[in-house]
């Protein structure tokens, strides 16, 4: 078994290969390769990035690990780890990045496309506030609570101060569920009713509630719930 990258042909080398025949050749561990550039003692960099990608998952297992659970791989430190979960995130972001300015979130569809790769592969839920203006351009969105969502954790105070601040018009609520099953709890409907009665005192209309499962989602206006 070769134990380091160089002990390897050259046309198998991530780096000389991706020079020779361009990046959209190199397989899903390779392309780690690139990132995490070495291995460790007995374990080629190639060995180390295809036993951090889980074969039924591919490059979405990486979504679903931590930092802590990064630095107990062996050869994998604090740096590396760090590596990782920036490649992560920048592709997250690449995600959302492709709705501009311009965009109107005024389908169900279109917002949880927004959100999807950002909330479906995360352990715990997350709770964010889309602040729309008239003619429903994103003005701003916040994370208003993390962790079990529940009445006591939503705070409607919070949330219309904010969107008085910023002048919105509308808003729409966007949570996860990380079983990947989006039905609404019998806790996600009274919270949804709690803020849509406090923003008609004030005349903020709550457009919707949508929760995101594993590349799927319901939406409350949808379902007649709102």
């Amino acid at each position: 078994m070769n134990n380091t990258i160089k002990q390897l042909p050259e046309d198998e080398r991530p780096y000389e290969k991706s020079l020779k025949y361009g990046v959209e050749t190199l397989s899903n561990s390779e392309l780690l390769s690139l990132i995490l550039r070495n291995g460790t003692k007995g374990v080629n960099v190639k060995e180390l990035s295809s036993s951090l990608i889980d074969s039924d998952n591919g490059l979405l297992s990486l979504t679903r690990i931590s930092f802590e659970q990064l630095t107990k791989i062996n050869g994998i430190g604090k740096v590396k780890a760090i590596q990782i979960l920036a490649v992560v995130e920048i592709a997250k972001r690449i995600s959302m990045s492709n709705f501009n300015n311009s965009v109107k979130f005024e389908t169900p569809e279109l917002i949880s496309n927004y959100y999807m790769e950002r909330l479906r592969h995360l352990e715990q839920e997350q709770m964010h506030v889309m602040f729309l203006d008239t003619k429903c351009k994103l003005i701003k969105d916040k994370l208003i609570t993390s962790g079990t969502i529940n009445q006591s954790l939503i705070s409607p105070r919070e949330i219309f101060v904010e969107a008085l601040r910023c002048n919105c018009v509308n808003i729409v609520l966007i949570h996860n569920h990380p079983s990947g099953e989006p039905t609404p709890s019998r806790e996600d409907r009274l919270i949804t009713r709690r803020i849509q009665d406090a923003g008609a005192l004030i005349g903020i209309e709550l457009l919707d509630h949508i929760i995101i499962g594993n590349n799927c989602y319901v939406s409350f206006r949808e379902e007649g719930m709102l």
